[in-house]
């Protein structure tokens, strides 16, 4: 039975948007306990073919999430409503046991574990995302959801430390302990989510309807708008291996800048930077216009690759104290990143009434996303093994804030003269 019934109206509707909210942040916040606590782990003084271990565990994770990402473009496009709840346990099931295994497998066989974790969870995003797309209210579930990977990642890596250094747990027991820790919680998040109703009709007006993908859809729908959608994965594939290696390398980056020890800057620099971009994005709610929506989110990137750039430049000169640096360079990082992984794809699907789901084009980005960061890890290693974790990450950030300021800026002009010629094509469509 479901635990509450929604009606016409905004305050009507107040039930179930803090219901959907809370259920797709938790769900998708417990997931993060099975992906990222080992990244607070160091393994140093580990190694295996020449490659830090630590690497090679965090490359076989994306490799595996990448993997997912590809199999996720069919698997959730097609998704039907009775099946996520099933798969959505069974996947995070499957990435417990893969780090139990991890742990209970020497190094450096247990590499292989943390492949087979991967491969469950980069189905997850998509599950719970398909709960809340093509509504009125989407854009306020959306950053509910998208909240969770900001502040769990910092959350769940704190968690991790304290298994260490509290309970004595060492650093290949430690995954698979914080995995279960929120098992119960994950469970009870998911029967939640599943208790939230499909979209109503003034939903599918407004939004146009979400759908099941075919093979045909799929393909007409990457020809059409082939040029716009190529650049926008190019942008990504840079912010994901970005934001991959300030997440994963989050301890050895605040350890640089002097915070060495302190458990308690994983949460807090992420919880300040979830809510200053998450309320910035929440406003977009209010506009119901897809297309200015549309290109308010442009204008939101822009923002995040400016303040990444300048951030990052004032830093080096001595500026900018190290931690509001880390906190802005989150801030640009997040302004950019969250819109693409669900808000951005759904209007752009609204504006130009497509017919399909938000989960198709997210995991295509997705997909060539992961396949950077790997790219970029391997460049690390083999290609600037002498360059400091900081360093690296600075350069970083200069490539990210040039290369997604040229592609919003083309990304904007694109659609706005399609949008246009949609228009006047559908104009003289009425009038014929």
């Amino acid at each position: 039975m479901a635990l509450f019934r929604r009606t016409s109206g905004t305050n009507s509707r107040t039930p179930f948007v803090l219901h959907a909210s809370l259920a797709a942040f938790g769900t998708y916040f417990c997931m993060y306990a099975y992906r990222k606590p080992f990244s607070v782990a160091t393994f140093e003084g580990l190694s295996f073919a020449g490659v830090d271990y630590k690497i090679l565990l965090i490359i076989a994770q994306v490799l595996g999430y990448a993997l997912s990402k590809f199999i996720g473009i069919k698997l959730i496009s097609e998704l039907r409503s009775n099946k996520r709840l099933l798969y959505l346990l069974i996947f995070i099931a499957f990435a417990e046991a893969s780090l139990f295994f991890f742990a209970w497998v020497p190094a450096p066989y247990n590499i292989l574990f943390m492949f087979l974790n991967g491969i469950p969870l980069g189905m997850i995003w998509g599950i719970v995302f398909s709960y809340l797309e093509g509504r009125r209210v989407t854009d306020i579930l959306g950053i509910a959801l998208c909240a969770s990977f900001i502040v769990s990642s910092g959350v769940v890596k704190s968690v991790g430390l304290y298994v260490m250094t509290s309970w004595g747990i060492t650093e290949f027991w430690m995954p698979s302990v914080t995995g279960a820790l929120f098992l119960v919680p994950l469970v009870i998040f998911s029967l939640l989510l599943q208790q939230v109703p499909p979209p109503t009709s003034r939903d599918m007006e407004q939004r146009a309807e979400r759908i099941p993908m075919t093979k045909e859809d799929r393909i007409k729908l990457v020809k059409n708008f082939f040029f716009p959608l190529s650049i926008i994965v190019i942008f990504y594939t840079f912010l994901t291996a970005f934001r991959d290696f300030r997440d994963n390398f989050a301890r050895e980056l605040w350890d640089s800048i002097g915070y060495k020890g302190d458990a308690s800057v994983f949460s807090t620099s992420e919880i300040i930077i979830a809510i200053i971009v998450l309320l910035m994005i929440g406003s977009v709610f209010y506009i119901k216009d897809n297309l200015k929506a549309l290109f308010t989110y442009h204008s939101l990137l822009l923002l995040g690759t400016l303040v990444l750039g300048l951030a990052t430049l004032f830093f080096q000169i001595g500026f900018l104290d190290p931690f509001l640096w880390m906190v802005l360079t989150g801030f640009g990082l997040y302004i950019c990143y969250v819109p693409f992984n669900c808000l951005f794809f759904d209007r752009f699907i609204a504006t130009f009434k497509i017919k399909g789901n938000s989960g198709f084009l997210i995991y295509i980005a997705d997909a060539f996303g992961y396949v950077g960061s790997v790219l970029v890890l391997l460049y690390k290693n083999f290609g600037q093994a002498n360059l400091s974790w900081l360093n690296f990450f600075v350069y970083g950030a200069y490539a990210v804030a040039l290369i997604g300021t040229a592609i919003t800026l083309t990304s904007f002009f694109h659609l706005r003269s399609r949008s246009k010629l949609d228009n006047f094509n559908e104009h003289l469509y009425n009038e014929q």
